[in-house]
């Protein structure tokens, strides 16, 4: 093994021991790898986006899984790969299922939301706000910016005077964590 790959070994080493830094280091080294492949099939740069943070999210949840007689870019790359054959896959579901006789004309007709509907949209924003406060603060900050301001990962770093790849992490982090808050809840 050559000296870089010792290196990343030894940071995947730290990161399934919890260290927060090597979780970053290996999101800094591997970003552009996956964001690039994944612009290079989905010609999307959201979708892109979204896949490689499912990626990581994915990788560092199974990170205990991964075996080091593999390159680690290849077994990212390899999970990335079947993220996005997963959201093609729902994709062309969910395209047919749109596309279901009599069905489809129903939903056209019976778009507009109820008074129940928004009633119950109401409760499950409450809750769903309820389950953010339990989050510490910085988690709820970038939820915040992210899911109801609406912000761009850039926007967000720029916000909170932070580079890019923190703000990926922390919202990899808060996302994570509301939802075993859910979960508890449920």
């Amino acid at each position: 093994m050559d000296k870089i790959e010792n290196t990343i070994q030894e940071t995947i080493a730290k990161a399934k021991a919890g260290s927060q830094i090597a979780f970053s280091s290996l999101l800094d080294t591997f970003w552009n790898d996956v964001y690039g492949f994944q612009l290079k099939r989905t010609e999307n740069e959201n979708d892109a986006e979204d896949i490689t943070v499912q990626t990581f999210s994915k990788a560092f949840d199974k990170l205990s899984t991964y075996n080091d007689e593999y390159v680690f870019k290849t077994w990212l790359i390899a999970i990335s790969k079947n993220i996005h054959i997963d959201l093609v896959r729902k994709r062309k579901r969910n395209v047919l299922d749109s596309w279901g006789g009599n069905e489809a004309v129903k939903k056209v007709l019976d778009d507009a939301p109820t008074a129940e509907d928004r009633l119950i949209s109401e409760q499950n924003l409450a809750t769903l706000l309820q389950h953010i406060k339990q989050l510490k603060p910085h988690y709820q900050e970038v939820i915040n910016l992210r899911f109801f301001n609406e912000l761009s990962y850039a926007a967000i770093a720029t916000e909170l005077n932070e580079p890019v790849n923190n703000i990926k992490v922390k919202l990899l982090r808060a996302k994570k964590l509301l939802a075993e808050v859910i979960k508890k809840k449920g």
